[in-house]
């Protein structure tokens, strides 16, 4: 069966109107949904959702719905996803990543690890991370500025994805570390690449679909949380994700387009947490926040 992608048309600022939109539609389920940029010169971008062949009469009815009161004169069109061997492609021309004293790196580039090198073996898979996307590399930045300034003592990376963050985490700091992620695929792929860093212990890896999961009442407070998701869900478990963070403690955030960033600052702000810090990468923002005391 194959996979095909169903995209409209529009702008940087559209497409990440529309992917804000779609997020809002679809909100935590299991499906992909990206934008990309086709022309800079001409500011043209595309906003797409990713899918089987099979479900796409109902997806396209949703993204109709989803994008018709705020664009109603955009076209959905449709591509036929190529059955390409994407973890081999991706290979090909994925250089290793350095982010303040982390270097995120495939197993083909072992040797551009460097004798200071906080070294993070992560090839492309089935997973979210390997620290090329601007939130993964503007996370691996915060966390090491964060995790030295505050010294916390246990961190919750909540979805995530190849485990990349947990494991710089835990590569950082001799600490407990909760990693959550509400996909199962996910966990597994995160597993194997914490055995693939060496980690032995201290990073407990679970499938959990939200809050209600027993594993952050056993893990948690937390004196360090990082999130990267998306805006609109980020905004909206600000209360709860708060609550399972210690007085003082850090959050750092990221999945954050750039015009997205005062709803998150307003969201977290209301949750009493104090903005400390963005950092900007390729239109993405990742932000840190302090909980008040």
């Amino acid at each position: 069966m194959s996979e095909i992608r169903l995209y409209v048309t529009s702008t940087e600022i559209g497409s990440a109107e529309i992917l804000d939109l779609l997020s809002l539609e679809f909100g935590e389920e299991d499906v992909a949904i990206a934008t990309t940029e086709v022309d800079e010169k001409k500011d043209i971008w595309e906003a797409s959702v990713y899918m089987m062949a099979d479900d796409e009469e109902v997806f396209r009815e949703r993204i109709a719905k989803a994008i018709s009161e705020d664009f109603p004169d955009l076209s959905i069109a449709m591509e036929v996803i190529p059955d390409v061997d994407w973890i081999a492609k991706s290979l090909e021309g994925l250089k290793p990543v350095r982010a303040g004293r982390f270097l995120v790196h495939g197993s083909h580039d072992r040797d551009k690890v460097k004798i200071n090198d906080i070294a993070i073996e992560i090839d492309a898979g089935q997973a979210f991370g390997t620290g090329h996307h601007g939130t993964t590399a503007g996370c691996l930045e915060v966390i090491d500025t964060v995790v030295r300034a505050t010294e916390p003592r246990n961190a919750l990376d909540l979805g995530t994805g190849s485990g990349v963050l947990a494991i710089a985490v835990r590569k950082l700091r001799n600490i407990p570390v909760l990693a959550t992620d509400i996909d199962p695929v996910a966990v597994r792929v995160a597993k194997e690449n914490v055995r693939r860093n060496g980690i032995a212990s201290g990073l407990r890896l679970e499938t959990a679909p939200g809050f209600h999961s027993s594993a952050f009442r056993q893990d948690g407070p937390f004196d360090l949380i990082i999130a990267n998701i998306l805006a609109r869900p980020l905004i909206k478990m600000a209360p709860q994700l708060v609550t399972h963070l210690t007085p003082g403690g850090s959050v750092i955030l990221s999945g954050i387009l750039a015009e997205q960033r005062w709803k998150v600052i307003s969201a977290y702000a209301g949750a009493r947490c104090r903005h400390v810090r963005t950092i900007w990468r390729n239109g993405w923002v990742t932000m840190h926040f302090v909980r008040g005391m």
